[in-house]
């Protein structure tokens, strides 16, 4: 393995952690810096429709914009390269927040899948993917994250 590859696997695994801090703290347009202009976002899993991804941080800002505290973990954070600017990323995500109306914390967990790109603003996603596999503690246990704070 060379120091680059070394390099861009620290830059990949940083632009993950920014993505949770960005979604942690509020900070959208930070958020927005993660992906690529031309990003595709598919957060269906949780009840969104797949999009750009303006629309999509369109949705979260609003919907996430409703939860007093979230805290994601982003871990075994595996990265494949395809080519030298081209990688696809698998990690790990566990969130527990604080949902609105709900006694306790409310916990989710499963992956992030991304395909990143190196830019000239350094490795950005431009597709990503969450798999949420499952919810604990959940208002509705009918519905999935998002369903449930649209309705």
């Amino acid at each position: 393995m060379t120091l680059q590859r070394l390099q861009d696997r620290l830059d990949i695994a940083d632009l993950l952690y920014k993505y949770a801090t960005s979604v942690d703290t509020k900070n959208w347009e930070a958020l927005a810096t993660v992906f690529t202009d031309d990003a595709h976002l598919d957060y269906s899993s949780v009840g969104y429709p797949a999009g750009t991804r303006d629309q999509v941080l369109g949705m979260l800002s609003r919907a996430l914009g409703q939860i007093p505290m979230t805290q994601h973990f982003v871990t075994n954070i595996e990265i494949t390269f395809v080519e030298d600017d081209t990688a696809n990323v698998r990690a790990m995500f566990y969130n527990p927040m604080q949902l609105p109306g709900v006694d306790g914390l409310t916990y989710c967990g499963g992956n992030y899948h991304h395909e990143v790109v190196r830019t000239a603003d350094g490795w950005k996603s431009r597709k990503a993917v969450e798999e949420n596999l499952w919810f604990s503690n959940h208002p509705d246990p009918s519905k999935n994250g998002a369903a449930a704070l649209q309705s």
